[in-house]
């Protein structure tokens, strides 16, 4: 959360998936508190298990979230115009996938030096 909305630069997969892992526990932690706490939204009657807490959480997340991906395929050499292949049906999920788990491009690119080095 230090480069809150910092679309430049390059992102290790440390620095991705420590982000991911983190924000998982707590958009879990907010379903759970937002079902004890009765704040669940219900959709013809049936409760979508989530409320104002996840909404939130979500909100205030979602630009940190965009630009550590953005980073992240700065630092593999790639545009972060990349992102839009994960709006291809199954197969753009298992590209931006296996990219988010290669290693760092070797030595310096065009968003920077590598933060290995």
């Amino acid at each position: 959360m230090k480069q809150y909305v910092d679309f430049g630069g390059r992102a290790r997969r440390k620095e991705y998936w420590m982000y991911f892992l983190f924000n998982m526990i707590f958009c879990v932690v907010a379903m759970i508190l937002d079902r004890l706490l009765g704040l669940t939204f219900n959709l013809y009657g049936q409760s979508l298990g989530y409320g104002w807490l996840y909404l939130i959480y979500c909100l205030a997340v979602f630009l940190p979230g965009l630009a550590v991906f953005v980073r992240r395929l700065h630092d593999m050499g790639k545009s972060g115009w990349n992102f839009f292949i994960g709006l291809i049906p199954l197969v753009g999920a298992i590209i931006l996938l296996v990219w988010m788990c290669k290693d760092s491009q070797t030595g310096e690119n065009k968003w920077g030096v590598n933060p290995k080095e």
